[in-house]
C-alpha cells in the first residue's frame, strides 16, 4: 500500500515560491520534488538529479535507493549557477525489507547474462529524456497478485546472493498479456539468457519500466505505446521457474518501488493443512 505522506511546506524567501517535500520518506521510495521555477536541479548526498519546469514551477523525481542509510538528509534546490536556492530536511526510514529463499536448479543458479544484457540495461535506466509522458496513478501490467514484493534481500539454495529484489514478481499464467504502466517509447525489445524476453520503456523525465520473462514480445524498439498497450505475453524465459511477470520501476538510474506508485495485493498465504490428532 502507498505511504500516506506527512507534507511541509518550506517558503523560499529569495524566490517567494513554496517548496512542498514530505518529513519523511521510506527507503525504496520516490521522492516528488517540487519547487521554484529557477530550480534546474536537486540534491540529496551525493546524488543529482534534473528538475524540469512544471505549471510555473519545477519538478523531478529523487529515488531513495533500498540500501539508503535511515538518517536524516538536506534536499538542496540548485540554480543554473549551481547555487543552493533553499535546502529541506527530510527523514528516510527504514523499510524492514524481508529476506527471502529462493530454491533453483543448478544449471538456472549458474546461467550467465548475454554478451551486452548487463551492460544495455544499465545504459537504458540511467537515460533521462526531456518530454513526460506519465501521470499518477500507474497501471498494473497485469492482475496477478504478488508473490514477491520489491527490496527483499535475496538468498540463493540459501546463500546471500548480496542482492535485493529490484521488482515485484506477480503471478500471471502462460500467454497472458501485459500492459504497459504508462506511455513512453520503447528502447529494449530483446531475448536474453537472465532476462529472458525483455521489453523495456522510457516513460520520460527519469522514470522507465521494465518487463522480464515474456514468453512472446509484442512490439519493436522505437515504438511508442500508450497507457495499457500490449507489449508481451507472460512467460517463464530466463531464469525463471514458473509462468509469472518479474517487472521493474527505475527513476534516474534506481530501482524503486512500484506499490508506490501503484496498488499490488500479495497473495494470500498457503493454507495449511489440519493436523490430525
Amino acid at each position: 500500500m502507498r505511504v500516506r505522506w506527512i507534507w511541509t511546506f518550506f517558503v523560499c524567501a529569495a524566490c517567494a515560491q513554496v517548496v512542498d517535500l514530505p518529513r519523511t520518506i521510506r527507503q525504496g521510495n520516490t521522492l516528488r520534488v517540487r519547487g521554484p521555477a529557477a530550480a534546474v536541479t536537486a540534491r540529496m548526498g551525493d546524488r543529482t538529479i534534473r528538475l524540469f519546469p512544471q505549471d510555473g514551477a519545477s519538478f523531478g523525481l529523487m529515488p531513495v535507493p533500498a540500501e539508503q542509510k535511515p538518517a536524516e538528509y538536506k534536499v538542496d534546490l540548485l540554480d543554473k549557477d549551481g547555487k543552493s536556492i533553499t535546502s529541506v530536511p527530510i527523514q528516510v526510514l527504514d523499510a524492514h525489507f524481508p529476506k527471502q529463499n529462493v530454491v533453483i536448479g543448478q544449471s538456472l543458479a549458474e546461467m550467465k547474462p548475454s554478451p551486452g544484457e548487463t551492460e544495455t540495461v544499465n545504459e537504458f535506466r540511467n537515460a533521462v529524456s526531456e518530454v513526460r509522458h506519465w501521470s499518477e496513478p500507474l497501471e498494473l501490467p497485469v492482475r496477478g497478485c504478488m508473490t514477491s514484493p520489491f527490496g527483499v534481500q535475496r538468498y540463493m539454495n540459501g546463500k546471500p546472493t548480496g542482492n535485493f529484489h529490484d521488482g515485484p514478481d506477480q503471478r500471471s499464467p502462460a500467454g497472458a498479456p501485459i500492459h504497459a504502466v504508462d506511455g513512453g517509447t520503447v528502447k529494449i525489445v530483446r531475448n536474453w539468457n537472465l532476462h529472458g524476453g525483455t521489453v523495456g520503456i522510457d516513460h520520460g523525465q527519469g522514470l522507465e519500466s521494465i518487463y522480464l520473462h515474456m514468453s512472446k514480445l509484442a512490439v519493436a524498439e522505437g515504438a511508442v505505446v500508450k497507457k495499457g498497450d500490449v507489449v508481451g505475453y507472460a512467460g517463464t524465459t530466463g531464469r525463471s521457474t514458473a509462468p509469472h511477470l518479474h517487472w521493474s520501476l527505475y527513476v534516474n538510474g534506481v530501482p524503486v518501488n512500484p506499490r508506490d506508485w501503484v496498488q499490488v495485493a500479495p497473495c494470500a498465504p498457503a493454507k495449511k493443512s489440519p493436523t490430525r490428532p
